[in-house]
């Protein structure tokens, strides 16, 4: 098996995980689970892959990917715009493994395993 399914159908799992990508883009921080976590890691420095490449084809698939939600609302600026311009740029000299992902503990409701990602 080569993904986790999160008890999800998969379209319900593709658009859970665009919506965590677009916000650890905004926030570059979010807390979740394990499970989510590890299998974000993998959309996600995909995504800072394209906005490396910088080039009009890789914004497009990046924004047909990335949820359209304003990260900056002082600056206008959406996600896509904050993927190409502020994270792409900091990690020009790194090759890969753009994510940290730290543990927390259990959850308290269902002990879930909760971390923190992160943008290195």
């Amino acid at each position: 098996m080569g993904y986790r399914k999160l008890g999800r159908t998969s379209a319900q799992r593709k658009a859970m995980l665009r919506d965590l990508t677009t916000d650890l883009i905004i926030n570059e921080r979010i807390e979740t689970t394990e499970a989510r976590a590890k299998e974000l890691r993998s959309v996600v420095e995909k995504m800072i892959t394209l906005g490396k490449r910088g080039d009009l084809h890789a914004r497009r698939q990046a924004a047909a990917y990335v949820r359209h939600e304003v990260a900056n609302a002082e600056t206008k600026q959406d996600a896509v715009q904050k993927l190409f311009s502020d994270v792409a740029a900091r990690y020009t000299d790194r090759q890969g493994g753009y994510t940290r992902i730290m543990k927390m503990g259990p959850r308290r409701g269902d002990g879930a395993p909760m971390v923190i990602i992160e943008l290195v």
